[in-house]
């Protein structure tokens, strides 16, 4: 697949900014697109053609653009639909849903274009990935995917899937997932970091101190900012950070490297 070939719906109340968006898809070379206003006729559309990619804004005219998110992935046509932010919002409260629900893509207004392509580029190794068969080599690694989010435990779900992971387990939270190492064997956790109960920090902790499976490679997911909050998971023997939103190639990258090293 190219660029050439993605279908992209561009929601965006800004006239100005939705011609800046326009245009700059169309440098990246994608040039089948619809442009809406706000979010209940794009999405009513979305109940006729399934889009490849939806790109939006924060604030729409009749919702979020985390509603937005959050309708699409509670419908199963659209869950596995790209999905890219544009925005000039910083707060935590208004970004971190977003991250959770599984965004391809988070950038500032003004973006650069080399943002652009990268996340254009992440979404189209992602799309090719689910219509490829997987990789033989992760068939039968077994995963642990943690977090108490239910759309980002699917999202990273999709992505372990589209490179050819079959045997995933979920845990809602870190003492959940406990139990489970408890009770069998995986090759590999990936954990978000802030949860209830047994957040990802004190998850690595127990399994490098008082689990039967010390060695595990433990991949964490976080959104955190917080250099010392970051340091303090690397000191309790994470074996490699991701940041949301996920990158497909970035996550995958990571996944094979651990592989590796550990195998």
């Amino acid at each position: 697949m190219n660029a050439s070939d993605l279908l992209a719906i561009v929601i965006e109340p800004s006239r100005m900014q939705r011609k800046l968006v326009l245009a700059a898809l169309e440098r990246q070379g994608v040039v089948d697109v619809e442009e809406f206003e706000s979010a209940g006729p794009a999405l009513q559309r979305m109940q006729t053609i399934t889009p490849d990619l939806v790109v939006s804004s924060m604030h729409l005219e009749d919702m979020t653009g985390t509603d937005l998110l959050h309708r699409m992935r509670e419908n199963e046509r659209l869950q596995e639909v790209t999905f890219m932010l544009i925005s000039s919002e910083t707060h935590y409260r208004y970004l971190e849903p977003i991250r959770q629900a599984g965004s391809i893509a988070i950038l500032p207004k003004p973006f650069k274009e080399e943002d652009l392509g990268r996340a254009l580029s992440s979404t189209i190794a992602y799309i090719d990935a689910q219509h490829h068969e997987g990789d033989h080599e992760f068939e039968f690694l077994r995963v642990l995917v943690v977090d108490d989010s239910r759309m980002s435990r699917h999202y990273v779900r999709q992505i372990l899937e589209s490179i050819g992971i079959q045997e995933i387990a979920e845990a809602a939270n870190g003492a959940d997932a406990l139990e489970q190492l408890a009770k069998r064997d995986f090759d590999l956790v990936i954990s978000d970091y802030n949860m209830p109960e047994v957040n990802g920090r004190e998850l690595v902790e127990h399994i490098r101190a008082d689990s039967n499976q010390t060695g595990i490679p433990v991949l964490m997911i976080t959104s955190e900012q917080n250099e010392a909050n970051l340091a303090a998971i690397e000191n309790a023997g994470v074996s490699a950070l991701c940041n949301k939103p996920l990158a497909f190639e970035g996550l995958r990258g990571l996944i094979q490297r651990l592989i590796a090293e550990n195998s």
